[in-house]
């Protein structure tokens, strides 16, 4: 099986081609040029190569880099009539991260993370703590211990956070190898879908603060 993937939730983007367990990929830090760089940068893997299917980073992350890699996504799919998977790019930084129980906290803005905790049991991972967007302060803390806090949201609120886990690594980030490594068993699986009915996963529908609200916080 030959498939592309695409990750573009945070200011990184990605792309990656999984060719029967082999993994080609290429990332750059993107900044707002999701856009402009994603499609050039998976033609440029991909060549004349025919894929199987598509796989792209579903959120929670970024809107508009959200936007992109499912439109993406979508568009490589609809015209070769293939599958489409969308991956959690809270659990895409968790396997990103290389270990098995892990916190990932993604800065959403507006003093808030997107924030799960995630645990990998028979090669799948499993929510100690579902996806959500909080507050930093008011993030639960994992039962137990050993959690690797992973994920930009652990450089931005720090002092808020490093209680809840035993070690940080924000400079981890969902990558579309991640992606891939994820997708792969379940599009083996028959996971996939058409792709009109793949969409982005926001968990939050707001996405900016109005003037009225930053004048009542300032």
């Amino acid at each position: 099986m030959r498939f592309a993937a695409i990750e573009a939730s945070t200011e990184w983007c990605s792309v990656a081609v999984w060719a029967d367990g082999e993994i080609a990929a290429l990332e750059r830090r993107a900044g707002n040029r999701h856009s402009e760089i994603a499609l050039p940068m998976l033609e440029g893997l991909l060549g004349k190569a025919e894929i199987d299917a598509v796989a792209f980073g579903a959120g929670p992350g970024a809107f508009t880099g959200l936007r992109i890699a499912c439109a993406l996504a979508q568009g490589l799919a609809y015209a070769r009539g293939l599958p489409v998977i969308g991956i959690s790019t809270l659990e895409a930084l968790a396997q990103e991260s290389g270990a098995a129980r892990v916190v990932a906290c993604i800065d959403a803005r507006m003093r808030e993370v997107y924030y799960a905790a995630l645990e990998k049991r028979a090669g799948r991972w499993h929510e100690a703590i579902a996806a959500q967007c909080v507050a930093p302060q008011s993030a639960p803390t994992p039962p137990g211990d050993g959690w690797l806090g992973a994920g930009n949201g652990f450089e931005v609120y720090q002092e808020t956070l490093a209680a809840k886990v035993s070690l940080m690594r924000p400079e981890v980030h969902p990558t579309a190898v991640a992606v891939a490594q994820l997708a792969a068993p379940r599009l083996a699986a028959g996971e996939g879908v058409d792709a009109a009915l793949a969409s982005p996963v926001y968990l939050r529908d707001k996405v900016a603060f109005t003037k009225e609200e930053l004048e009542r916080r300032t």
